[in-house]
């Protein structure tokens, strides 16, 4: 039996963005999820929690900001290990004054905000995989209205005061400009499988989950490799237990680059991919 192009245990590692002002986004992601800074050097940083890198920030300050219908980040997805910590760091949001959305996706219940260059966030929670529903290869989703008091009541008035341990990436949403390309270009490049559509949107994940990567195409749609770089996303890293059949399977492909731990290549619109191998 051939194996899979990637692990079903493979994940969303970190995400990395291009910052005009990288003191001003390094301090706002700091105190929205209380990030501990693991690695900093001339002109970048990279937050998470101990032993888990979750973002890194480059500075780009002569860089132009992204238009809306500009492919690339929608948002960067990242997933509270309960509800009760979900509950803690809603009522830690609430206190900073923050714009906040919110929607229930029957998987999982989120809120969402943008940081102060526009970039896309989600903190969500997942529902108990049993809870959820699949037929046919496809898991049932939605957005529905969040009932926030009762994921702050989840919290039982604790402080949200650092980032739990538990504390991942839990996906990528991208901004596309054909989400069925983007969807097939994923799936046949990385071995993702698409477990959901909607109208513009494709969803696509490893082992059963019901998604890593989001795709959409509902503000970028017919729009190609942008032609000139702007601040936003750069790339984004996926985690994986054994390298050696992606390796393989993308052996001789344009583009692609082996460092020995991580393969590195960019989809149509040009976000960078590294897939690399868990220490």
């Amino acid at each position: 039996m051939t194996p899979p192009v990637l692990h079903p245990t493979s994940a969303v590692g970190e995400v990395t963005l291009l910052a005009r002002d990288l003191p001003r986004l390094h301090a706002f992601y700091r105190d929205l999820l209380r990030l501990t800074d693991l690695e900093t050097g001339p002109g970048h940083v990279t937050l998470g929690v101990p032993g888990r890198p979750l973002l890194t920030l480059r500075a780009a300050p002569d860089l132009p900001t992204p238009a809306p219908g500009r492919p690339g980040l929608y948002h960067t997805a990242f997933l509270m290990p309960t509800r009760a910590e979900l509950g803690r760091w809603l009522g830690h949001a609430a206190r900073l004054n923050l714009r906040i959305g919110s929607g229930d996706h029957l998987v999982s219940e989120a809120f969402y905000l943008n940081d102060p260059e526009g970039n896309g966030i989600e903190v969500y929670a997942d529902r108990p995989r049993d809870t959820w529903t699949w037929q046919n290869g496809q898991v049932r989703m939605d957005t529905l209205p969040v009932d926030a008091q009762a994921v702050f009541d989840a919290g039982e008035g604790q402080p949200y005061a650092a980032a739990p341990a538990g504390l991942t990436v839990g996906h990528v949403h991208l901004k596309v400009g054909s989400a069925a390309q983007a969807a097939q270009f994923y799936r046949d490049t990385l071995g993702l499988d698409v477990v959901s559509h909607f109208p513009g949107a494709a969803f696509l994940s490893w082992g059963g989950y019901h998604h890593h990567v989001g795709l959409n195409e509902w503000e970028s749609r017919g729009q190609g490799r942008p032609a000139a770089p702007a601040t936003g996303l750069h790339g984004v890293t996926f985690t994986t237990p054994d390298l050696a059949p992606l390796r393989a399977h993308l052996h001789g492909q344009e583009g692609v680059e082996d460092h020995g731990d991580a393969l590195t290549l960019h989809d149509p619109w040009g976000n960078l991919i590294t897939v690399r191998a868990q220490a």
